[in-house]
């Protein structure tokens, strides 16, 4: 994989569109207003190890399948968290299906399952669906508990 590879988001701070490198040491910032960006990017079995496990933030995996009704609903919930918490996570997406090394190293039972890595180790584990709000909140905490 390479770092060159990117994706484009929507500031939510001034709107203006920024190409944000799925892999890149740092945080993103936008161009225009210099406010963090939210990082969401999808990784798979051939570049998780450089997009996720070597990210300087904490990463919030998100291990779903295409077919499964609950991992819909819990999409828009992460890339809320992830907007509200530009600059301090990011949001890897992975498609069990088409990434089934992945799938089994993470032992995936069920869909969606989520996980927080710091620096490649998994710190926080769930599967199912919760709102927005208790996403962030057990988000936070697992960042929290790692720090502290």
């Amino acid at each position: 994989m390479s770092t060159m590879q990117a994706t484009t988001v929507r500031c939510p701070n001034c709107g203006r569109t920024n190409r944000v490198p799925v892999a890149a040491e740092g945080r993103p910032k936008c161009g225009h207003c210099k406010q963090p960006l939210p990082w969401m990017v999808d990784a798979g079995d051939d570049d998780f190890t450089e997009v996720a496990e070597r990210a300087d933030v904490p990463v919030v995996v998100d291990l779903w399948a295409t077919w499964c009704g609950p991992c819909r609903m819990v999409s828009p919930a992460l890339e809320e968290v992830a907007t509200d918490l530009a600059g301090r996570i990011k949001l890897v997406k992975v498609d069990v299906d088409k990434n089934p090394r992945l799938s089994q190293r993470f032992e995936v039972q069920a869909v969606p399952t989520l996980l927080v890595l710091d620096q490649g180790e998994t710190v926080a584990r769930q599967a199912g669906v919760a709102p927005a709000p208790a996403l962030r909140r057990w988000v936070e905490q697992s960042i929290t508990a790692r720090e502290g």
